[in-house]
């Protein structure tokens, strides 16, 4: 009868879905685990709100995991440099919330800043490589909400790169 051959079918499609959703889990399962390679797209972000208290609240997510320096339980904090032109400046910001300042300490070179903070349960170490040479002398740093954000001046005023070009 029609009905049992489609009985069978409708029976054997969902076999076969269940089987594709239970080798999607064993994936999942292995990716958490640390055993499978994640294959793009690569995905990796964080959100930051604040929370009642005014303290940040960061939320990572994505497929990548985030990075962590081996070394004793020290963790990465996220960075950016930027050079400012027009200020003739270089900026680097740094992520690492749950540290009061006085546990903060940061070194500069002429090529490169580091930064270590250290409080009860949290712990970052980096070191970040300037694009330009800078003053030394000239650092300042701030601390706020969790952002630390250090000030350099450069050594030669920075020019801008590159080469403007007719397009046809």
């Amino acid at each position: 009868m029609w009905w049992d051959r489609y009985w069978r079918r409708f029976m054997r499609d969902m076999e076969r879905d269940f089987e594709e959703l239970e080798r999607m889990m064993d994936r999942m399962f292995k990716a958490f685990e640390g055993e499978a390679e994640i294959r793009g797209p690569y995905v990796y972000g964080f959100s930051i709100t604040v929370g009642p208290d005014g303290k940040p609240i960061v939320r990572r997510f994505g497929n990548v995991k985030p990075p962590v320096v081996e070394e004793a339980g020290y963790r990465e904090p996220f960075v950016d440099v930027i050079v400012d032109n027009k200020a003739n400046e270089v900026r680097v910001i740094a992520e690492i919330p749950g540290v009061t300042k006085d546990k903060i300490d940061v070194e500069v070179t002429e090529k490169l800043v580091k930064i270590r903070a250290e409080n009860d349960d949290r712990k970052y170490r980096t070191q970040v490589d300037l694009p330009v040479e800078v003053d030394p002398k000239s650092a300042k740093a701030r601390y706020n909400n969790g952002i630390l954000e250090i000030t350099l001046t450069p050594k030669q005023p920075i020019k801008e790169e590159g080469t403007k070009i007719k397009v046809d």
